[in-house]
């Protein structure tokens, strides 16, 4: 053994001990998704809207740039106090290694992983309580404006008039309903004879004879001093025991307070009448806690909110202060939640996957290569062992591309997700695809005549650049994915790239060192190269099928579309899913023995709910014995006040006790988000494209980058069109299929262009149609080949992934087959058809 020899084998050795290590033990080492372990995540965002609407009401006459720059100095470092402020409110629930990191455009997402619904609820109330907290005014005559409501038989609505302790008070008024409570019955409520737009109506609650009653304030839309700089806040006990909550500022703050409180203080510069006292509205988030007397000027920097608050509810109000507040509310644009029992699931199913696929791979190469076959099973063995170490190193790499990536200081593992384990399935079937190119090249120089060693060589020199270019171009898809794609999809992409990288070192590298020892010796052990054949030598003239091949790439394109275009716009919500198009879903798993209500059914109790557009799909997992779920979704985040996810739950299980349903998984999407995502889906799948004729016209000529960009447009509009016509809806964990496909359509094209490349060296009087014949001819079998060895894969996914898994692998499945369709048919033509079937010159 020489010594470059050695030194190769011992830097494997390194590697593989080094990966080994960051993932023993692995109880400690790999840490859990929420889609794997359970849990929720939300995404809240500071809400600059908010802040514009208070600068305007401060300066009416700014300018729009004045007010964005305003807007721009007070949210300066929001982000950081906010990031703060959320990390001690979660820190205060005892949830056990919570992920908090910020993200672009000043939001903040929040991971916890392991809580089961009740913790997941105080922590969604904990964040949307985000405690902004304003002392705000009360109009000078609120008690005379009050008194002409009540006289005049006037209430808001959603109001009514009763009498309570011989006073009159507001009443919520049973008759309307808490569905049509929501935001701009709020906006309402709040321009409720108003004495002038600079005021608005809020109701202050108190508990009087046992019975909730509501007083109406008057109440400054402008505030006079914010929460920013309140220092501290406990709760105290006055007489009866009632609670109430203790606030101190800080230095600043309690000038503040001060300059504020000698100003409405009776005979106060604000108040100048010396026996009135005015009233100073503590409101949190937009609703009026209390409204105490100034009776005298506070220069300490201490207040008291007292209200009719039960111990608990003084206690989280008092934790959520203690925190710290901002110089502008936030508002929670994405929430999920996966019950721990569903995460316990996908591990089962993603790791039956897993071995299925990896089976059926080792099977098929140790039956269709022999020999040859168990090196290649070697190196994929090799592969999964050096996976870890492979996704350290990658999403170190990509964390470049995206400042928002969550990370750390310390050397550890990504995330495990969902689409992480189907990243690493994929990898199984891509990871023999080097090895099917190198194999298949040995196969041509043993027809040369060429020695064992030399053909081995030979087949490794020769098939390099198709397995750089081929592989590279997967890795560019990866790495716009990581980029634009958010949480489980970047996941995906970490391991895809890192699977990438990692096989071609291990085909490149270690399956040669394994050859060096079988085969160049004095007495080798391999001494023949044998292989099965599936596809002998062809002669199909494709180049002159290329027309009535494009006329069904036309067709299938045009009817899909059509198909999608009609579903699209007679229902929205059965083509976008909720990452698209906003709103809140629900999946529910049913008992085994239960057949599941009808459809009709539930959409009528929904609507009854006030879900008044739910789109209701059963779905069945296909591995026998599999679970079916249910899955509900609505363009609704909240119905009335109350979430559109809890409406869903309580209206399921209080119609339909019998039925065996139970919730498992919860998505709530912002429509801001959704667009959003709408317009990152088509930045990455058009970006990929421009990517790849970039690359391909580099390293080809443009035309190829042409014909390869055709090709994969193709390959796009067939498989959304396609996927859409099972009855699956679009959302992010297509993007991710598409984007594979994108990367693994391009790898078969590249074989067949380097072939031609290079047989336009070799053969230099042939026409340029007859090369790419007999090009395509050359490669037909290990294009079909490293699209069979995917298919195993996929297949594995789709019959034991499950969930948001088995709608990938669906896809995945469509864009394999046309994917090497159009390797033949698509992307070649067009490459004669933009040289005008004229030899292009490579050289010699």
């Amino acid at each position: 053994m020489d010594r470059n020899t050695l030194i190769k084998w011992l830097i494997t050795v390194g590697l593989l001990a080094g990966s080994l290590a960051l993932v023993t033990p692995p109880s400690k080492k790999i840490r859990l998704g929420l889609d794997l372990k359970g849990g929720t995540s939300f995404v809240v965002k500071i809400d600059d809207e908010e802040v514009r609407r208070d600068i305007l009401a401060r300066e009416p006459g700014a300018t729009e740039e004045q007010v964005t720059a305003m807007a721009a100095e007070t949210l300066k470092g929001a982000q950081e106090r906010a990031l703060e402020v959320l990390r001690n409110r979660i820190d205060n629930l005892g949830i056990a290694e919570p992920v908090i990191y910020p993200s672009s455009d000043n939001r903040i997402t929040i991971q916890l992983p392991g809580v089961d619904e009740k913790k997941r609820k105080e922590a969604e109330d904990s964040i949307r309580r985000v405690a902004f907290l304003e002392f705000r005014m009360v109009h000078e005559n609120n008690e005379a404006l009050s008194s002409a409501l009540f006289e005049k038989g006037l209430a808001p609505e959603g109001y009514r008039i009763d009498q309570v302790g011989g006073q009159p008070v507001y009443l919520k008024n049973a008759a309307f309903p808490d569905v049509q409570r929501d935001e701009a019955w709020k906006v309402r409520v709040g321009r409720f004879h108003t004495p002038d737009a600079g005021y608005e109506l809020l109701m202050e609650k108190q508990e009087r004879e046992g019975r909730t009653v509501y007083l109406p304030r008057f109440v400054k839309r402008r505030r006079e001093l914010s929460g920013e700089y309140l220092k501290n806040a406990k709760v105290d006990y006055r007489q009866m025991g009632q609670p109430v909550v203790l606030l101190e500022f800080d230095a600043k703050g309690a000038k503040m307070f001060g300059r504020v409180t000698s100003a409405y203080a009776p005979g106060g510069s604000g108040n100048p009448d010396p026996n009135r006292s005015r009233q100073l509205a503590i409101v949190l988030d937009g609703t009026l806690y209390s409204a105490p007397a100034i009776r005298e000027a506070i220069y300490g920097g201490k207040a008291e909110i007292s209200g009719s608050f039960s111990v608990p509810e003084a206690t989280l109000l008092a934790n959520i202060l203690r925190a710290g507040s901002l110089p502008a509310p936030v508002r929670v644009v994405e929430q999920r939640f996966v019950a721990p029992t569903l995460g316990a699931d996908s591990i089962r199913s993603g790791v039956s996957a897993t071995i299925i696929g990896g089976v059926a791979v080792v099977v098929f190469m140790s039956v269709y290569y022999l020999a040859n076959g168990l090196v290649a099973n070697i190196a994929l063995l090799l592969n999964l062992l050096l996976l870890p170490l492979g996704a350290v190193i990658t999403a170190g790499v990509l964390s470049v591309f995206a400042k928002d990536a969550a990370g750390g200081g310390t050397i550890q593992l990504p995330v495990l997700t969902l689409p992480g384990i189907a990243g690493i399935v994929l990898t199984l079937g891509m990871a023999v695809d080097a090895n099917v190119l190198i194999f298949e090249r040995m196969r041509e120089e043993v027809k040369t005549g060429k020695s064992l060693w030399g053909s081995i060589t030979a087949g490794y020199d020769r098939a390099f650049l198709a397995i750089l270019d081929s592989n590279l171009t997967t890795v560019l898809s990866g790495v716009i994915l990581f980029i634009f794609g958010s949480g489980p999809v970047r996941g995906f992409a970490v391991t895809l790239c890192a699977g990438i990288l990692c096989s071609m070192f291990t085909a490149l590298t270690v399956t040669k060192l394994v050859f060096g020892l079988l085969a160049n010796r004095d007495k080798p052990i391999l001494k023949s190269i044998r292989m099965l054949s599936l596809i002998g030598e062809t002669k199909i003239d494709f180049i002159g099928k290329q027309v009535p091949a494009i006329a069904v790439s036309v067709i299938i394109i045009l009817g899909s579309w059509t198909a999608l275009g009609v579903r699209t716009a007679k229902s929205p919500e059965a083509v976008l899913g909720v990452d698209f198009r906003g709103g809140s879903a629900v999946t529910f798993t049913v008992e085994a023995d239960k057949e599941g209500v009808p459809v009709e059914d539930v959409r009528k109790a929904l609507q009854a709910a006030g879900v008044s557009d739910a789109h209701i799909q059963y779905q069945r997992e296909m591995e026998a014995g599999g679970q079916t779920f249910m899955q509900v979704k609505t363009a609704l985040e909240k119905v009335g006040e109350k979430p559109a996810t809890d409406v869903v739950k309580e209206t399921v299980a209080s119609q339909f006790p019998a039925a065996g349903y139970s919730a498992w998984q919860e998505d709530v999407v912002g429509t801001l988000i959704g667009k959003e995502m709408i317009r990152k889906a088509i930045w990455a799948v058009g970006l990929s494209l421009v990517g790849m004729i970039i690359y391909l016209a580099w390293r080809f000529e443009f035309g190829f980058g042409l014909g390869a960009m055709v090709a994969l447009l193709h390959d796009v509009l067939i498989t959304a069109g396609v996927y859409v016509l099972f009855g699956r809806q679009i959302g992010l964990t297509i993007i991710a299929a598409l984007l594979t496909i994108v990367g693994f359509s391009v790898n078969d094209t590249i074989v067949t262009f380097d072939r031609i490349r290079e047989n336009l060296k070799l053969n230099r009087t042939g026409s340029f149609k007859d090369v790419c014949n007999l090009s395509i001819n050359q490669t037909l079998s290990r294009t079909i080949l490293t699209s069979l060895t995917v298919v195993l894969a996929v297949l594995s996914l789709l019959i034991f992934g499950g969930g948001a898994i088995n709608d990938f692998a669906l896809a995945m499945l469509i864009g394999c087959v046309f994917g090497t369709y159009s390797s033949v048919y698509i992307a070649t033509p067009v490459v004669l058809w933009w040289h005008r079937n004229r030899r292009p010159d490579f050289g010699k």
